[in-house]
């Protein structure tokens, strides 16, 4: 009874809806392994490419290596704030009060006073464009209640997207001993902030002002003015840190976080983050298609003569572009189904392949329930019969 192959072994090219967050390290993008992490030249400690949408890492060198990410933290800071934002647990026209805590710290700063009042939207914008430390401490007190309370959700957030090697202090990056990431661990931040677009929208300011025109911004993230595809997302600078930067771009349907951590020079960086994102640009694509309609199952003793099928989701995956035709669908399914048969109940699997080995795979479920049938229902099958 165990399984028809639908004869899908065709050489295709694919479609998501669902992830695939597998390390290149151990598996590797279809149709070649991760670079060495001698193979680029980068100004980091720490580094990782990583293609957005399946998760799947291109390139890494140290990425799993505990070290001070600056301004970075704020990736954080503004994934909580967007999570808030589209929840509808606050707007961007909430007012904040900046209390004396906030306004205490140092660094980068839009100066706030103690009692002024300022949009959650002009304080996003002053974290994301300006990397103002008093507006991330701001945020954090009204979405939280507190700094102390907010970090704690940084931290449990961190831990839900699977960082091992993070424990954040503060939710704007200043120095401390038991402050600390890592490249992963950054991009994972990156790529749930990603699944929030509307960031984009304050990533990818280049200038803009506060206080009707009274006090400018300028984004530090240069690669803005000089990467093409370029959307955002942090720089980070202190001298414990060295020069940091999580860039995100897109090209030709594709998304790419790169993050860098510990560079000697900010020019450094800025290069570095670029010759990730070329590396993965030219030489990988993300590939989709649906898997498409299924044709229904046979069900015995069901009140229903069959069953419509469907697989859980879509796919995608990334690969060489000179790998693209080399990718298989493969469709198997129960021959036939014995009733009940429960709606969403697995009856096979999508998968692709490469060079024979799977890659990837989602299940094939029943659409709807299927009872078993009854006296009644043999009654009316053969009374159909008849007539």
């Amino acid at each position: 009874m165990w399984k028809r192959i639908l004869s899908l072994a065709v050489f295709v090219v694919l479609t998501l809806c669902v992830a695939l967050p597998c390390s290149a390290s151990s598996m590797g993008a279809v149709g070649g392994n991760v670079a060495a992490s001698g193979e680029l030249n980068l100004d980091a400690k720490g580094a990782i490419l990583m293609e957005a949408e399946t998760g799947t890492i291109l390139y890494e060198s140290e990425a799993k290596t505990k070290l001070y990410p600056a301004s970075v933290t704020k990736v954080m800071t503004m994934l909580l704030v967007m999570e808030a934002l589209d929840s509808g647990a606050v707007t961007e026209e909430d007012p904040i009060s900046a209390s004396e805590n906030a306004c205490s710290y140092g660094g980068t700063q839009i100066y706030l006073e103690v009692g002024e009042t300022m949009s959650l939207r002009d304080l996003l914008k002053s974290v994301a464009v300006n990397s103002a430390n008093d507006a991330a401490v701001a945020l954090g007190e009204y979405l939280a209640g507190s700094e102390k309370a907010f970090v704690d959700r940084m931290n449990q957030r961190a831990r839900e997207l699977g960082a091992e090697n993070t424990n954040f202090v503060n939710p704007c990056g200043l120095p401390d001993d038991n402050h600390y990431t890592c490249a992963y661990d950054v991009a994972l931040f990156t790529r749930e902030l990603l699944k929030h677009p509307h960031i984009l929208d304050y990533t990818g300011i280049w200038m803009d002002s506060l206080r009707n025109g009274g006090f400018g911004l300028a984004n530090t993230n240069k690669l803005l003015k000089t990467y093409d595809g370029i959307t955002g997302m942090k720089t980070g600078y202190t001298e414990a840190a060295g020069h940091c930067l999580a860039a995100t771009a897109t090209r030709d349907g594709m998304s790419l976080i790169a993050v860098i951590l510990g560079g000697e020079t900010s020019k450094g960086r800025f290069a570095s983050a670029a010759s990730l994102l070329d590396y993965g640009f030219s030489g990988y694509t993300v590939v989709r298609r649906s898997v498409g309609s299924i044709p229904p199952i046979p069900v015995n003793r069901g009140k229903a003569d069959c069953v419509s099928v469907a697989a859980e989701a879509d796919l995608s995956i990334v690969v060489k572009k000179s790998a693209v035709t080399q990718v298989a669908l493969e469709i198997s399914v129960e021959e036939t189904l014995q009733a009940p048969v429960a709606a969403g109940q697995v009856v096979g699997t999508a998968r692709f392949t490469y060079e024979g080995e799977e890659v990837l795979s989602v299940p094939v479920v029943a659409c709807e329930a299927v009872e078993k049938a009854g006296f009644f229902d043999y009654l009316g099958q053969i009374i159909q019969h008849l007539f």
